[in-house]
């Protein structure tokens, strides 16, 4: 009986053995061609920056070089439309000159970007959609900054620290998963808090028009 039951034993566990190779050897290989390996694509991209403001002239704006990097989500599909989904810190800023000072403004923000994407091939991918921004950092090297109040003096007093706009892009996939991309981000909120409520005795370094971000981004990257 004992021996009647050992080899009922090693019989099934045979049959399924040569069960799960056979389903193994059925199952279709996955292609690493240009990135394309299914799952939820995250990647990693960083890259530069050059960042200005709308109504520069009026200050005599200048662009200026910053950097960005970060994380996405843009899954694999055959389809022609998908999605891409970002988080990414970014500096910016610009420069300017008026008649009473000079000086640099740069700028930190944590942006969290949603993007529908058009797969026109499996090589280039155009995006656009909307992004939200919140401003971590903010930093003015002017000639003249004090007002004589020291709490009127934290200049993150003097930005509005949420942000939101549009984003229109182009990623190019040319090997496996290594991406290259380029997006413009255009701000439609105003970049400082309205004169009435940053009160009197503001610093020259704020400006008497509204200004929003206005920033062309490039990008390499890589999706696992």
């Amino acid at each position: 009986m004992r021996n009647t039951c050992c080899c009922l034993l090693l019989l099934i566990s045979s049959f399924c053995i040569a069960q799960t190779n056979t389903q193994d050897s059925t199952k279709p290989k996955k292609s690493h061609n240009n990135g394309d390996n299914g799952g939820i694509g995250i990647g990693i991209k960083a890259g530069l920056n050059f960042a200005n403001v709308t109504n520069a002239s009026s200050i005599n704006g200048k662009s200026q070089t910053g950097f960005h990097a970060g994380i996405f989500i843009s899954p694999s599909t055959k389809s022609i439309l998908s999605s891409h989904t970002e988080l990414i810190f970014s500096r910016q800023g610009y420069d300017y000159s008026t008649d009473s000072s000079t000086g640099s403004v740069k700028l930190d923000y944590l942006t969290l970007a949603q993007l529908m994407a058009i797969n026109i091939t499996k090589y280039v991918q155009i995006q656009l959609g909307g992004q939200f921004s919140y401003l971590l950092n903010a930093k003015a090297d002017s000639s003249k900054q004090s007002t004589g109040n020291a709490s009127a003096d934290k200049i993150l007093n003097y930005y509005n620290r949420y942000d939101y706009g549009f984003a229109v892009g182009l990623e190019i996939h040319p090997y496996l998963g290594i991406i290259i991309a380029a997006k413009y981000n255009l701000s439609f909120s105003n970049l400082y808090k309205t004169p009435a409520t940053l009160g009197t005795g503001n610093p020259s370094f704020l400006p008497t028009v509204d200004l929003k971000n206005n920033v062309i981004q490039l990008s390499v990257g890589y999706r696992f």
